[in-house]
């Protein structure tokens, strides 16, 4: 490589480092929190819940209590479990017979298949879904939020590339190497060359699947105008992302089928297939479908998703989708970066090394952008560049290390029952900014870290007292299949504040004798 072409990478390098670096700690903070997200939610609501892909529901039962509130015939409804959580989605479209004028509307809520209970979006609101969504930017105005933290991973996987290109010889020698004793710039160059090489496959996939998640809409946009004439709905039908339109033909079913054994005989058909989704379409009507989709255990199928569509007519099979044949090359894509993204295959154990990854990512922003300041803190140069550079390093960093201690004083908040989004909201986001300000205007940047790393290591290590104490759920308690998620999030927090409690006095000044 000639040095004009080394210099131009080394230099766009730096600069789309410098430019996403906090959007881009974020999103590694709170995506390492969310790799836990089901268990965070668990442990919030104290709803006991042994690990499985499937939904348990009686279906009758579900119709019945839906049909209470609500007049659903010529509805569609879409019984879902996204989460490993007790609770499930519930979506009623509106009704289809114009008729019918005076109808509820539309909606969207929780449903509880153990007591039948209801809850709004709003009300259902966790810390776990709150830190999930910040990874993408989803509380900002939609597709805003989306669209910036796609295009934040592109940057990303483009500094990835070029971080490789440039030091692929420092990289070769100086893995094996690490000088703590050296001046400033020699650490954090050692830090961010070793820990960048061990995170480097996963921060690689990352980036791929998280700017194709968030930038699908735009990448696929040409298409939808070119091969579906404009019909984004086609398209997403031809997709499986979309139930495909069922006529409505306005005429009443003699007798409604048997729901809850549908869903029996779909989940007996394969083993160990667990069922995710229940479509009922045109609710009542003699063109009512119902569409039930599942998948088997990881560990027996990771790509392969089975559909029965039954006519409630007919009623008879009309669609068999078989997970262990009828695998397309889509859903092999589709499966495995949803897979990898979410990291949700390979138990508790793959979310550890997970969330191991996702805080080495962290530091590895952070040491880079460490590196940046060192390398421009010279007295030669101008002093006007040296403060805007400073005050670079003391925004990103104060922003960057009190998401540690506002996470962890959310966990506390919610246990002791603040919660929903109209808590969430202003309790993190503005804590989150004023503790910034705070340290912006203290512009010490040692005094931040080891402030935020002191605070959120004895807000971490009261948080399984917290729970302790107001539920009774002890971790020593907890070690059993149902409350495991309690057991894992208590001793998770543990370990977590001990070793930045660690990191803390390894930080100190030391007193001299």
């Amino acid at each position: 490589m000639n040095k004009r072409v080394y210099n131009i990478m080394f230099h766009t390098h730096t600069v789309s480092g410098i430019v996403i670096c906090v959007a881009l700690y974020v999103i590694f903070f709170a995506g390492s929190f969310a790799f836990f997200r089901d268990e965070i939610t668990n442990w919030e609501r104290n709803e006991a819940n042994a690990p499985r892909q499937g939904m348990e529901l009686d279906v009758n039962r579900a119709i019945d209590s839906l049909s209470a509130k609500y007049d659903l015939y010529g509805r569609d409804i879409t019984i879902q479990k996204y989460y490993d959580e007790r609770r499930v989605n519930v979506t009623l479209s509106n009704t289809k017979d114009t008729t019918r004028v005076d109808a509820r509307p539309g909606t969207f809520f929780y449903l509880d298949p153990e007591t039948s209970s209801t809850s709004t979006y709003m009300e259902s609101y966790g810390l776990g879904e709150f830190l999930y969504r910040l990874h993408f930017f989803a509380q900002i105005y939609y597709p805003v939020g989306y669209y910036l933290s796609g295009f934040v991973a592109l940057f990303f996987l483009f500094t990835i590339i070029t971080g490789v290109v440039i030091h692929w010889d420092k990289i070769k020698t100086n893995f094996y190497v690490f000088r703590p004793r050296a001046k400033l710039k020699t650490l954090w160059t050692d830090a961010h060359t070793v820990l960048g090489v061990i995170g480097l496959p996963f921060q690689f996939v990352y980036a791929v699947t998280g700017a194709f998640f968030m930038l699908k809409a735009l990448a696929v946009a040409p298409s939808v105008f070119v091969l579906y004439g404009g019909e984004q709905a086609k398209m997403y039908e031809d997709l499986e992302y979309a139930e495909p339109a069922r006529q409505f033909n306005g005429e009443a079913l003699a007798a409604i089928p048997d729901l809850t054994q549908l869903f029996k005989e779909t989940r007996n058909r394969w083993d160990d297939f667990q069922i995710t989704k229940v479509f009922i379409a045109n609710y009542g009507d003699t063109g009512m479908h119902v569409t039930i989709e599942g998948a088997q255990q990881y560990a027996q199928q990771l790509t392969g998703p089975g559909k029965v569509v039954y006519s409630a007519l007919s009623e008879k099979t009309t669609v068999v989708k078989n997970p262990d044949v009828h695998v397309s090359y889509l859903d092999g894509v589709k499966n495995i970066l949803f897979r990898l993204h979410y990291g949700d295959y390979g138990g508790y154990a793959l979310k550890a090394v997970s969330f191991l990854l996702g805080i080495i990512s962290c530091v590895v922003i952070l040491s880079g952008v460490l590196i940046w300041l060192t390398a421009r803190d010279k007295k030669n140069l101008p002093e006007k560049k040296r403060r805007f550079n400073n005050r670079v390093a003391y925004v990103f960093i104060a922003i960057s290390l009190t998401m540690y201690p506002m996470t962890a004083a959310g966990f506390i908040a919610v246990k002791l029952g603040y919660s929903g989004m109209g808590f969430l909201y202003p309790f993190y986001f503005i804590g989150w900014l004023l503790l910034s300000l705070f340290f912006i205007f203290k512009k010490d940047n040692g005094f931040t870290t080891r402030t935020c790393l002191l605070l959120g290591s004895i807000l971490g290590l009261a948080i399984p007292l917290v729970n302790g104490f107001v539920t009774g759920n002890w971790f020593w308690k907890t070690l059993g299949p149902a409350t495991m998620d309690f057991f894992v999030l208590d001793v998770f927090w543990l370990l977590l504040a001990g070793v930045t409690f660690w990191v803390y006095f390894r930080l100190s000044p030391k007193k001299k004798a």
